[in-house]
């Protein structure tokens, strides 16, 4: 069974012409489509100018050559004229007519035209009807087998007395146009082709055409001198911006001119001057505030290690029964108090280092598992049924155990604080990456809160700001993480609750490694 083949899709089907999105290119075009309209309109008003003045100079010369002839000829015809007249009137103006060569013909009193040449062009039946409606010399130019002609129409007066008809006392000559002239009725009419004016139109628009290609072509040297004027300062504003981008505020243009180009480049010298202040105020108000949370946690560290001994003192006394059930209770809670806000203390030291790029990171080459189970141990988490671990085999890396430590201790008990039990924590190496997974079974992270679990203080249930944390826990492990060249990330797991991955370069990739 043969199969239809679906119709070929058409090459061209979907594609968009190609516009050229390029400053220069587009600046270039217009000024060569406003140099061609330009010179498109002088060369269409010239040539009207120069064809009607053509077709002016050959009417004007052809009602004077035929005036002139009439004037020698039509005294000699009498009135009324025969036919034989009429005939022999016109035969001697095709003869008188040289380089014109043009074809007459006469007519007595709006009678039918007669002529000497029976292949002349027919005249047109409303010059007959202007001249015998007007009684002056008309010309309209019009077009028979192809070929443009000029038609002419000139009535014949009376030359010694208007209104003497007497053909014994006046002469007659051609009409000079005034309307004056007692009309004898007579009209005469010539019709001869306009091939040589013709020609001269047809020369002039050869040479307009001929001499618009190289006039575009000089028009494009100016062209491209105005688009690299114009692109100059465009090109150095697009390098500053550069420069702003990289961080180099400093940056300042020079304003030349006072155009629109160097309003603009003025305007970016104001614009990267308030940003360099902005940045400097910035960087001024940062740093105090680092230097700020630094020295409280300094100066904290002292009180709190003699409070932190005096409690361990009073857990003992409250341990030994001697004390009240009140202040039994007051002891503890005051303990677990001094002991979360020396925590606090200790992360935000560490912070602190981490914003003033002075943590230390001493690398050792240990076995990411067996860094895991000593966190667990250390932890108390490694007989703990709610977590789990899954190594199956070494992963060696070169890292600083104490840092890896401190981001494994924080990620499991993030999972046992925030998650369901059990806690999965799996190592897996893949390439040259190794990658430790902390899986937990509960609700998982709110949608809205994912792209800020590792943001400093961020707390999800903005309800329970006492979560028995300081919010810096997994700050501290992003950190961490990073100065190892890895990364930790979270999610949700598929079929319930979050997913913290942490992925380092395995020790033949580690930083350092030799």
């Amino acid at each position: 069974m043969s199969r239809s083949r679906p119709p070929a899709r058409s090459a061209g089907r979907g594609l968009r012409p190609r516009v050229p999105r390029g400053l220069r290119v587009r600046l270039v075009v217009a000024f060569l489509l406003a140099a061609a309209f330009g010179a498109l309109l002088t060369a269409g008003l010239t040539f009207q100018r120069a064809r009607a003045a053509i077709l002016d100079r050959a009417e004007e010369s052809a009602v004077t050559a035929l005036r002139t002839q009439l004037d020698s000829l039509a005294p000699e015809v009498t009135l009324p004229p025969t036919t034989e007249d009429l005939r022999g009137l016109t035969r001697q103006l095709d003869q008188a007519g040289g380089a014109r060569a043009w074809h007459s013909s006469a007519s007595y009193r709006g009678g039918e035209p007669v002529s000497a040449s029976p292949g002349a062009p027919p005249v047109p039946e409303e010059l007959r009807e202007t001249v015998r409606d007007g009684g002056q010399a008309v010309h309209q130019r019009t077009e028979h087998d192809g070929r443009p002609w000029l038609a002419l129409g000139m009535p014949v007066a009376y030359s010694d007395r208007p209104g003497n008809t007497d053909t014994s006392t006046a002469t007659l000559t051609a009409t000079t146009g005034t309307g004056s002239e007692a009309l004898s009725g007579l009209t005469v009419y010539a019709v001869f082709p306009l091939d040589e004016d013709q020609a001269d139109i047809d020369a002039l628009v050869t040479a307009a055409q001929a001499g618009a290609v190289p006039a575009l072509a000089l028009a494009l040297v100016p062209a491209l001198f105005a688009a690299r004027s114009v692109l100059r300062p465009v090109r150095r504003l697009r390098h500053g911006a550069e420069r702003i981008a990289a961080g180099e505020l400093a940056t300042r243009l020079d304003a030349e001119g006072r155009d629109e180009l160097a309003d603009l480049t003025r305007a970016f010298n104001t614009m990267a001057e308030t940003l360099e202040r902005d940045a400097a105020e910035l960087r001024r108000l940062e740093a105090g505030a680092r230097r700020f949370a630094a020295d409280v946690a300094h100066e904290l560290r002292t009180p709190l290690a003699a409070m932190a001994a005096v409690t361990e003192v009073l857990d003992e006394d409250a341990a030994s029964g001697v004390l009240p059930a009140d202040t039994e209770d007051a002891v503890r809670l005051i303990s677990e108090e001094v002991r979360t806000l020396a925590r606090m203390v200790e992360d935000l030291m560490e912070v602190s280092r981490f914003d003033a790029k002075a943590a230390p990171v001493h690398r050792e080459d240990v076995d990411l598992c067996t860094l895991v189970t000593k966190t667990l141990q250390l932890r108390g988490w490694a007989h703990d049924e709610r977590v789990r671990a899954d190594l199956p085999e070494p992963a060696p890396v070169r890292v600083d155990p104490r840092r890896i430590d401190v981001v494994l201790g924080n990620l499991v008990a993030n999972a046992l604080h925030h998650g369901r039990p059990p806690v999965t924590v799996a190592v897996r190496t893949r390439d040259d990456r190794v990658r430790v997974t902390v899986t937990d079974r509960g609700p998982g992270i709110p949608d809205d809160a994912l792209p800020h679990v590792f943001d400093r203080f961020y707390k999800a249930d903005a309800a329970r700001p006492r979560s028995g944390g300081s919010g810096l826990g997994l700050a501290i492990a992003h950190e961490n993480a990073a100065l190892h060249g890895g990364t930790l990330t979270a999610a949700n797991h598929p079929d319930g609750g979050a997913v913290f991955t942490l992925t380092l370069p395995s020790a033949a990739s580690s930083p350092g490694t030799r």
